[in-house]
């Protein structure tokens, strides 16, 4: 993990997405830091593969923006987020370790789950969020972190969220030179990461992780 400039401004936030998902826990999950947001979305720590479900009324989504230090700490900040946890998808190993992920070889991506109340926050905001907060035109590089699995990638839990990630990304691509190389994929098995990585940002008062706009 490189630590980089600073987070730019937070777009705005969130929802309409299936309360269904994929996990396995591969570390253990961390205590909420007082007064914030949850850290268990989707039940995380104790799904089982294929079984993420979102409290009542609560949605999810995942996305992939670079470093997920500074990704989770963007989507603490929008109002109606209810939790997020920080973890791998997108890759072939199971239960994979950070040191893995960072070989480039397991396939996985940084990723950030969010749990979401679609009546304080919609999804498009949510993508809003997304787009705003990272550059979606380099392949697999954000700032001076490269490799796979710091990708842009946008993972879906319905045909809705579906619809509405391409929808966001063809308006976004109108306001962009270079091309969009952000992934659009349902959502993978998604491995929490360690615990040292949940939150980490919010637990060390920092905004670590270069995250910008493309251009």
């Amino acid at each position: 993990m490189i630590k980089g400039a600073v987070v730019l401004s937070v777009v705005g936030a969130a929802a309409l997405v299936a309360a269904v998902g994929f996990g396995m826990s591969s570390g253990t999950g961390s205590a909420p830091v007082a007064g914030k947001v949850g850290v268990n979305p989707g039940n995380v720590e104790r799904a089982v593969p294929g079984h993420l479900v979102a409290k009542n009324g609560d949605q999810l989504a995942a996305f992939s923006g670079g470093c997920f230090w500074g990704t989770e700490d963007i989507f603490r900040q929008v109002k109606g987020v209810v939790a997020t946890a920080v973890g791998y998808t997108g890759g072939h190993k199971v239960n994979p370790s950070y040191e893995e992920v960072c070989t480039h070889t397991t396939g996985h991506a940084e990723t950030v789950l969010v749990e979401f109340d679609p009546s304080k926050v919609s999804y498009k905001q949510l993508l809003s969020t997304f787009w705003e907060n990272h550059d979606p035109t380099t392949v697999d590089r954000q700032g001076p972190d490269i490799g796979d699995s710091y990708r842009s990638a946008i993972w879906f839990f319905s045909p809705e969220q579906e619809k509405q990630a391409r929808e966001s990304l063809v308006a976004q691509q109108k306001k962009l030179t270079h091309k969009i190389v952000t992934q659009i994929q349902a959502v993978k098995p998604f491995y929490l990461a360690e615990d040292y990585h949940q939150q980490y940002d919010e637990k060390h008062g920092t905004h670590f992780c270069p995250i910008g706009h493309g251009s």
